[in-house]
């Protein structure tokens, strides 16, 4: 089984790990561990210490955190594998043999949110560009300019993006990032899932600057092109926290698309297992994904296809299918809604596992737009729905960085101003309902004046 293996070297290591300008290998940070594998390609990542506040609960993740990267806090996550028959045996006796691991946790495969297909696409991206208002948000000066939006996906073509919209793509190369033996220039990946998440992601911030994360590059043994692993996404939420640090407090932006998610426990820990992810708000990425929200990252997961009227076949979870990241407190779940506001029957219903109430809120799908998969196939599934939602946040951020709106209060704004679609509120199909941006607009100026 593929693991993270999570270790709390010497402080002097710590630092040389979590400092972007030096470069520390597995070899030095773990050396050899009995019975696994190591991954020497894997450049270790450190992991952020939650910080709860004076009288907090230091064991609890239910409270507001901070994060700390010093190197008496954090630790470090290392790569490698360990065989089946010895898995047991072997996360048993490892703090054992040696004091500084701290914890073993599962990498499962992570895989894009397609759609289980099949009908036609209902509108085209020009309607999704009207229901999100586009013209009104541009007249508010919100379309992305200066915000950097991270497509966490295969790789993004720019040129064929550019195509479909008609207009100039901005792609930041030099802060986008490849995992650990994916070859490619940013922008240049072949047309694919990313492409498409690029194109959404520009209807609603044209302007916005791409950062290219082909994630989902990284391959398994046996594996497809179509898929990654969890350790790839640890290495770039790391990457993109440098990249948020290094910005001016004061107007720090940072949107960050995920249109993947694992459809199966096989890859996993059982539930209630430590190196659990699913379930287990304590596994590394959980943990890096609340620092990098805290940091001031607006972070969108989509919901995944597993919904019960037209799962994806992949979908291997009995019930509540929504978990690990794409469930997380902290970020926005997306579920995907037709051009009619009506709810795609492959989009996953809460309650999630990491938190109940998910989706959070719902974006349009399954419409004509960036021609990926060719002339007559929909940019579809929740994967579709996600970086839509990804391009209205980066829109709001182009007047509203974090330092004015915390991704905690843009996530209530959305949640607050969604067009509900129950009787009841909050509901597991919907969750608050579709994203409004008229509403969003009215509560943004309102929110100025109460201000100023």
């Amino acid at each position: 089984m593929r693991v993270l293996i999570q270790l709390r070297p010497s402080p002097d290591l710590v630092a040389a790990v979590a400092d972007p300008g030096q470069t520390a290998t597995t070899a030095d940070v773990a050396d050899s561990l009995p019975g696994v594998e190591l991954d020497s390609a894997f450049t270790p990542v450190a992991v952020p210490r939650p910080i709860p506040a004076a009288g907090g609960d230091p064991l609890s993740l239910n409270q507001p955190l901070d994060f700390s990267l010093a190197a008496e806090d954090a630790s470090v996550l290392v790569r490698g594998t360990i065989s089946d028959d010895e898995l047991a045996t072997r996360v048993t006796l490892l703090p054992t043999l040696r004091p500084d691991v701290v914890g073993v946790f599962a990498d499962p495969v992570v895989q894009s949110s397609l759609t289980c297909g099949g009908d036609p696409p209902l509108g085209d991206w020009h309607d999704v560009e009207r229901l999100l208002n586009v013209a009104g948000l541009h007249a508010e000066g919100l379309d992305g300019a200066g915000v950097p939006l991270a497509v966490c996906d295969t790789g993004i073509n720019a040129a064929h993006v550019a195509r479909q919209l008609g207009r100039g793509v901005t792609l930041d190369a030099e802060r986008s990032w490849n995992p650990a033996g994916v070859k490619g220039r940013p922008g240049e990946f072949e047309v694919d899932h990313g492409s498409m998440c690029a194109f959404d992601a520009l209807i609603g911030a044209p302007q916005a600057s791409l950062i290219d994360i082909p994630v989902l590059r990284s391959t398994r043994p046996g594996g497809s092109a179509m898929d990654g692993l969890l350790s790839d996404a640890v290495a770039a939420f790391a990457h993109l926290r440098d990249v948020l640090d290094l910005q001016p407090a004061g107007t720090r932006t940072l949107v960050v698309s995920n249109s993947w998610g694992s459809f199966s426990p096989e890859w996993d820990f059982p539930v209630g297992h430590p190196g659990n992810y699913s379930d287990n708000a304590a596994h590394p990425f959980n943990l890096i994904v609340a620092s990098l929200d805290r940091a001031g990252a607006d972070v969108l997961f989509a919901a995944g296809n597993c919904g019960r009227e037209c799962k994806d076949a992949r979908c291997a979870w009995p019930t509540r299918p929504i978990g690990g990241a794409n469930s997380h407190p902290r970020v926005l779940s997306i579920g995907g809604v037709d051009t009619n506001g009506e709810r795609v029957g492959y989009s996953s219903q809460g309650p999630g596992r990491l938190t109940a109430r998910k989706p959070d809120v719902c974006g349009y799908t399954h419409f004509s737009g960036s021609k990926a998969f060719g002339d007559t196939e929909p940019d579809s599934g929740t994967s579709a729905a996600t970086p839509v939602v990804a391009g209205l946040v980066a829109a709001i951020r182009s007047h509203w960085p974090a330092s004015r709106l915390s991704p905690a209060q843009l996530r209530a704004l959305l949640r607050r101003t969604a067009e509900d679609r129950s009787d009841v509120g909050f509901d597991y199909d919907y969750g608050y309902g579709i994203v409004d941006p008229a509403g969003i607009i009215a509560a943004l100026q309102r929110r100025a004046k109460s201000v100023a």
